[in-house]
């Protein structure tokens, strides 16, 4: 593996952590920067892996489509229930 790739996944992920605490407008950026942060562990994990950790990428994978059909579930129950994907509108005096 290149060394300056492993920089470039690192920095992606840290780029779409710091993206995710900073954006709290919309729930659907939210959930597209949940999406970059597993994309680039995945990248992360092939440049790296081996044979024998190919399980843990597939686990990987397979948790990151988890996360987007949930997300998308919240998305639109949230959409139907609010009227919009604000999250400022997800507070407790409404309940």
């Amino acid at each position: 593996m290149p060394f300056n790739m492993f920089y470039i996944f690192m920095l992606s992920a840290l780029l779409a952590i710091m993206a995710v605490i900073l954006q709290r407008v919309h729930f659907l950026m939210t959930l597209l920067y949940l999406e970059l942060m597993i994309i680039s562990l995945t990248l992360f994990l092939i440049s790296v892996s081996s044979y024998n950790s190919l399980f843990y990428l597939i686990i990987t994978l397979t948790l990151g489509a988890c996360e987007a059909s949930m997300g998308l579930a919240l998305l639109i129950s949230m959409i139907r229930f609010y009227g919009n994907d604000m999250l400022m509108s997800l507070t407790l005096f409404k309940c």
